[in-house]
């Protein structure tokens, strides 16, 4: 039986948070990214383990994070389809942006750290991309992010999906009925 651990990805800005409070709204189980939480920790302790100051430690702390939520997403809701805002090769994909080298643990952590075959991607809006304290790319990095999530996810086996720029309500629907 294929997992039902199902991704929601795309550059920053392009409503991923949003399209999760639905589905979470809908009563379906929702598993926030990693990212916001370690840099909003990061900041509140005093380190330097953000993406504007020492990318490499963030990104240690990222996909250590990552790993573990997905583990404990596996024990706790085995059968139940779960929606991880962000997966583990999105740190990865960060990794390989950023030229922070990935060993070859963490390579074979992401390549047997499987979820299910469809990730969903959400591509760059304009209309609603906006910088704040924990987001700070431009739009042009937010495009590239997309481009090369999408190249990453694609390496790594899985059928990429794009979700429409279109209201919640219609994204929602959209991706559960994919995933039917």
């Amino acid at each position: 039986m294929e997992r039902k651990l199902i991704v929601i990805t795309g550059g920053p800005g392009v409503g991923k948070t949003t399209l999760l409070a639905a589905l979470k709204k809908e009563g379906l189980i929702v598993v926030p990214e990693e990212a916001r939480r370690i840099i909003q920790e990061q900041i509140e302790v005093g380190t330097d383990a953000l993406p504007w100051k020492n990318k490499e430690r963030y990104a240690q702390l990222m996909f250590e994070a990552s790993v573990e939520t997905y583990k404990n997403v596996v024990k706790e809701f085995s059968l139940q389809p779960a929606f991880f805002d962000r997966g583990i090769l999105d740190t990865i994909c960060y990794m390989k942006m950023e030229k922070i080298p990935i060993s070859v643990e963490m390579d074979s952590q992401a390549k047997s750290l499987t979820y299910a075959q469809q990730v969903f991607i959400l591509p760059p809006w304009r209309e609603i991309y906006k910088k704040d304290n924990e987001r700070k790319q431009t739009w042009e990095e937010a495009v590239y992010t997309f481009e090369k999530m999408k190249q990453t996810y694609l390496e790594y086996g899985y059928d990429v999906i794009e979700v429409p720029t279109a209201t919640v309500e219609y994204r929602c629907e959209f991706i559960l009925n994919c995933i039917k």
